[in-house]
């Protein structure tokens, strides 16, 4: 068999290899290289945008690397005589300018059809919590209930209390999110989203968005904008359990509980299971040295 023949088997089975492997699902965590698997509807469609993007990029790759080592041996040097030397290469040039162009345009296509999706929101969502960031915690105020006070239920965020945010799961939840001052960012990476808190857009269109979770479980919340002294302790917990535990949940809070002993009436452990409080006053003195 000819060498050139022999070569051109590598890019051949390799790109073989990679469309075998994509027979597995994507949720396997190889796949993931690290992604996180994520808990709402809306992460399962980011999660495979991210998969197959990576897939598409080695299997580019690997062609990429075929075609280098190709040249390698192909091209070594035989003897002291000159190749042939060629100037221009008119159909070469437009393939390699075809080529990178309809890879763009395909994962823009892609990207922007998931992005549709993700921010895609219902005309009556079965929940609406209001999101307010400021320096340097977070509120979470659920509009429609009415506590012992005659204001609506809410949980708020101190530096020696982590805010507990209680959602449902299987069904969907809108976030009208706010911030008191500068910008923040809410983020839960078991969400795979996160969404810039804007000041002064008073919740309009660009500080709204949905998602509707599938698993129960304590998830860990952070601002991810740089928003001053002490944005990396604006931490926050979603708490994600069962519609009937979420109904005992909201009635206990408006009969006058807190968030902590609302949470432990439904056999919810009461503080925060997946971050914690620092306290602000000590660390500021020990940076002070």
């Amino acid at each position: 068999m000819a060498r050139g023949s022999r070569l051109a088997r590598v890019p051949a089975l390799g790109l073989l290899g990679v469309v075998a492997l994509t027979g597995c699902t994507p949720n396997n965590e190889f796949w993931r290289w690290g992604w996180p698997d994520g808990i709402t509807d809306e992460a399962v469609d980011m999660r495979n945008l991210w998969i197959w993007s990576v897939i598409a990029a080695l299997i580019v790759g690997i062609g990429v690397w075929a075609l280098i080592l190709w040249s390698v041996v192909k091209h070594r040097k035989r003897g002291d005589e000159l190749p042939k030397q060629t100037a221009y290469n008119l159909p070469l040039e437009i393939v390699y300018t075809i080529i990178p162009f309809l890879i763009i345009a395909g994962l823009f296509f892609f990207t922007v059809v998931v992005q549709n999706r993700v921010q895609d929101r219902s005309e009556d969502p079965d929940v609406t919590i209001a999101v307010n960031a400021f320096k340097w915690n977070w509120q979470f105020v659920y509009p429609e209930t009415t506590g012992d006070d005659g204001q609506p239920v809410d949980t708020i965020g101190t530096s020696e209390e982590i805010p507990i945010l209680v959602l449902p799961t299987d069904q969907v939840v809108r976030f009208e999110v706010a911030s008191a001052d500068v910008i923040h960012s809410f983020w839960v990476p078991e969400f795979l989203f996160k969404l810039d808190v804007i000041p002064g857009n008073e919740n309009g269109r660009d500080n709204v968005f949905e998602v509707t979770v599938r698993e129960e479980g304590a998830f860990v919340g952070r601002c991810t904008e740089l928003c001053g002294t002490y944005h990396a302790y604006m931490n926050f917990e979603v708490r994600a359990v069962s519609q009937d535990d979420y109904a005992d949940y909201l009635e206990a809070r408006e009969s006058g509980l807190d968030t902590a002993a609302a949470l432990e009436s439904i056999g919810q452990p009461g503080g925060p299971q997946s971050t914690q409080a620092w306290d602000l006053v000590d660390d500021a003195q020990r940076a002070d040295g």
